[in-house]
């Protein structure tokens, strides 16, 4: 597909998608168990090249340090890869993993989760609300340079879901004893899986789902879009998330992409993504100060024990 054309079906795609999604939201009023925002607020637009993605994906092969975790206890492993994170444009970490409900934030008392931690990295964000992924935090550790908090991540569910990719935030990290990858939040777990009944206890098990997340400051989604709790503005996840992983299509040469420039909404434009030196709504916004660096209690734990429903 000629790059231009993609760009131009990308930008109608996002338009036309722009009217039917609200422009802003309040994330309280999405703060359920089973009435999270819908998919198509953070699905990729149909224009991504998402199988051409998920099979490069499976090829990388660069191991960068602190790389390979289990994908639970005592199980297979997972490795991730840094081919792609040092592009100009869409650089980032790929990994293939399962994927288990984290429900640290807001919602740390959700459904088979009674040992859940009250806050996440860089907030304490809403797993009913907020698509976000979990990072081992030695690899966070490691990569502190490039990983930043808040960035926008995608995630491509396993074929057996149809493969659909959804967009997130790197919104918390995994300390457990070992630590482990394959983690994301009750929203983005239930919306790759929906016939999975998923929950704190009870993880998507087999290693076929694709993790993506992307680095860098202009990778993070901006306060105007986000803050301490809910993501208030999805149009500019799936903005961002639609040209992130649009360069990051040009560079793996898959026929679409063109390090499109953030698209202007028929409901919104775009601002400026924040990076480390702008100004923070709340102090662990922007992590390119010292917010790579958790609460005690924000690590994820194991999650074992009887499933315990939400008061």
């Amino acid at each position: 597909m000629p790059i231009m054309n993609f760009a131009s079906r990308l930008a109608l795609s996002l338009a036309v998608c722009g009217t039917a999604m609200g422009q802003k939201v309040n994330g309280a009023d999405y703060n359920k168990p089973d009435g999270g925002p819908p998919a198509k607020f953070f699905q990729a637009s149909s224009s991504i090249p998402v199988a051409a993605i998920q099979a490069a994906a499976a090829k990388a092969s660069k191991v960068p340090s602190h790389a390979t975790y289990p994908i639970g206890q005592g199980s297979a492993k997972s490795t991730i890869h840094s081919d792609w994170a040092g592009f100009s444009e869409g650089a980032a970490f790929s990994f293939i993993a399962d994927m288990d409900v984290d429900c640290d934030g807001l919602n740390h008392g959700c459904k088979g989760n009674p040992d859940g931690q009250k806050e996440t990295n860089w907030g304490a964000l809403s797993a009913y609300e907020v698509p976000f992924i979990v990072i081992p935090q030695e690899f966070l550790d490691a990569n502190k340079a490039t990983l930043k908090g808040n960035a926008v991540a995608a995630v491509i569910c396993a074929t057996s879901s149809n493969g659909k990719m959804f967009y997130g935030i790197f919104g918390d990290s995994n300390g457990d004893s070992p630590q482990v990858t394959g983690e994301a939040s009750w929203l983005m777990a239930r919306t790759c899986f929906p016939e999975e009944d998923l929950n704190g206890n009870k993880g998507h098990t087999a290693a076929d789902v694709t993790y993506i997340v992307f680095t860098g400051d202009k990778a993070v989604l901006p306060s105007s879009a986000l803050n301490k709790n809910y993501i208030t503005n999805f149009d500019t996840l799936r903005s961002m998330g639609d040209s992130l992983v649009g360069a990051l299509a040009k560079n793996l040469n898959l026929g679409g992409g063109g390090g499109n420039p953030p698209t202007t909404l028929t409901t919104t434009s775009i601002p400026e993504p924040t990076g480390g030196s702008g100004s923070c709504s709340w102090p662990g916004h922007c992590a390119g100060k010292d917010n790579n660096n958790p609460p005690p209690d924000s690590s994820s734990e194991e999650r074992e024990g009887p499933d315990q429903e939400e008061e």
